[in-house]
């Protein structure tokens, strides 16, 4: 059963360097809407910013380019549609490019990130986390374990950094814990690189730093 999993990121909040970056929002944002499998992917279906012009609001708030700084930053959009869009319109709920960003959107709106964890306490801070009381906040508020990346720490440092929230959902589009996944890991959500570190699954046993600004 193919499961389909929204990653929210907000690649600038951590960038290594703040000259890759354009308006840095200080929110978490969508990284993208990634079906577990990446199977029967149409690559002749073209992205068209015409077919999403009723969403470009929202798209430029949630789900903002920032390290593009073309006018109308629509190349991140691009990418994700041809690598994942293309393969999560097999399923009928996301079976244009209106529905698929459009549910991300709705998806990202439901889960309400930014609002989750002011509530749980944690706050962007120079201070640090306990991972697992982080998880614990989340999964508790949930009902479910989303999956959380970390920048290690670089050479000399302790602390991770808290990089990346993944959040799971069943071929229905209901949330379920990213736990269930483990045994059956997808090749495309490898490591991603974020500025010169690349992202990994937190240590629960790192002191956790969840910045406050662009370093």
């Amino acid at each position: 059963t193919p499961v389909y999993v929204q990653q929210i990121l907000s690649f600038c909040f951590l960038q290594m360097n703040a000259n890759d970056c354009h308006d840095p929002p200080k929110y978490w944002t969508i990284h993208g809407l990634w079906p577990d499998r990446a199977e029967d992917c149409n690559r002749t279906w073209h992205f068209n910013v015409t077919e999403i012009k009723d969403l470009l609001s929202d798209m430029r708030h949630y789900w903002p380019d920032v390290l593009h700084s073309s006018l109308n930053r629509t190349q991140f959009w691009k990418h994700e549609w041809d690598k994942h869009g293309t393969c999560a319109a097999t399923l009928e709920v996301l079976n244009s490019q209106k529905k698929y960003f459009g549910k991300a959107i709705e998806l990202y709106q439901h889960v309400d990130l930014n609002g989750c964890l002011l509530k749980a306490g944690i706050k962007p801070s120079s201070s640090y986390y306990k991972m697992t009381a982080i998880k614990e906040a989340l999964t508790r508020f949930y009902g479910v374990t989303p999956k959380i990346q970390c920048i290690p720490p670089e050479e000399g440092e302790k602390a991770q950094t808290i990089g990346q929230i993944e959040f799971c959902f069943t071929k229905e589009l209901q949330l379920v814990s990213c736990t269930a996944l483990e045994a059956g890991s997808n090749p495309m959500q490898a490591r991603l690189k974020l500025g010169t570190s690349e992202l990994s699954v937190c240590n629960d046993t790192l002191p956790t730093y969840y910045p406050s600004e662009v370093q």
